[in-house]
């Protein structure tokens, strides 16, 4: 891939420097990154606006800001080095001499239940390569170019330019309570019944319930929320010890219930089904050991969606 009449090839090696100064938009801390001294990286940048004929950045104040031409090699240099990266890359793929650390980011949920099942795998098939788990929040979707991850299993209804993916399937949202909750003696959940509940929210780790209150909104109503906890299974405990509500993805609830007397209701809010990606830059996409690792992490986290949603739907209609 070539940057068109943008950089000769004898100048590939400012490259570096220029992703690190229009990341950071301060010398001082690119020269710290690059263990560099402030002189070696300010005359670095004078051959970089050189060569691209440009003055890439421009002080104002104490910072500086990008030119358009800056904005846009911003968002196009981190696939061209990956791309130059992968040249060095063997073409085939051996498991077992990969000694890669890769980043998966998901809900705390994925880290409790599929994650482990993704490790086991993964030290059987590549003894040497490791796993960071990262908390994720789809409202960073837009921002992946510019963060250390791997691959993002999220809830979306839009894949961002420049990011490829596959679907994972799509599940509702529902509601689910203890059994001993006064609302379960009836067949139904009515919307009055549903705003004035206690309601439990879960703050970390993912989106999965916005659309409600969204949805609320439009009829002046809101939700009281009673408690809001990091994760689901800080979430579940309080389930089961108070008159609450806790409003999720079926598949989860489905999961939960399982191992918890946890009554799993319809919600009474007609809503769209939310779509699960597992998502990675471009800048990856042609990368073996990273295709390896998505191929492992892909069914582990497709087959559990679809077999918790199927246990969901079997409780939802025989409650």
């Amino acid at each position: 891939m070539i940057l068109h009449g943008v950089c000769p090839l004898n100048n590939y090696k400012l490259l570096p420097a220029l992703i690190s100064i229009l990341q950071t938009r301060n010398l001082t801390e690119s020269a710290r990154q690059l263990n560099v001294t402030q002189s070696a990286i300010s005359k670095t940048l004078t051959q970089i606006r050189a060569a691209f004929h440009d003055k890439i950045v421009i002080r104002e104040g104490n910072q500086f800001v990008l030119t358009r031409k800056g904005e846009e090699l911003k968002a196009q240099l981190p696939l061209l080095m990956q791309t130059l990266d992968n040249l060095y890359l063997p073409s085939v793929m051996d498991p077992s001499l990969c000694q890669r650390q890769f980043t998966l980011a998901s809900s705390d949920y994925v880290a409790q239940a599929i994650l482990p099942s993704i490790c086991c795998e993964l030290a059987v098939d590549g003894k040497d390569a490791s796993v960071e788990y990262q908390l994720w929040h789809k409202d960073k979707l837009t921002e992946l170019a510019d963060m250390p991850l791997d691959l993002v299993s999220t809830i979306t209804d839009h894949v961002p330019e420049n990011l490829h993916g596959k679907s994972l399937g799509e599940d509702q949202l529902i509601v689910v309570c203890r059994r001993q909750h006064p609302l379960c003696q009836a067949d139904a959940l009515s919307i009055k019944e549903y705003i004035n509940a206690k309601h439990l929210l879960i703050s970390g780790g993912g989106d999965k319930d916005s659309p409600v209150d969204l949805a609320l909104s439009g009829f002046g109503e809101q939700r009281k929320i009673f408690a809001s906890v990091p994760f689901f299974q800080s979430a579940i405990e309080l389930l089961l010890k108070t008159d609450t509500l806790l409003t999720t993805p079926l598949h989860i609830a489905a999961d939960f219930a399982q191992t918890h007397d946890l009554r799993i209701m319809a919600l009474p809010i007609k809503l769209q089904p939310q779509q699960y990606y597992l998502l990675w830059h471009a800048k990856h996409h042609q990368d073996p050991e990273h295709t390896w690792f998505r191929e492992l992490c892909y069914p582990f986290l497709k087959n559990h969606l679809e077999r918790t949603k199927t246990l969901g739907m079997k409780l939802l209609h025989d409650c």
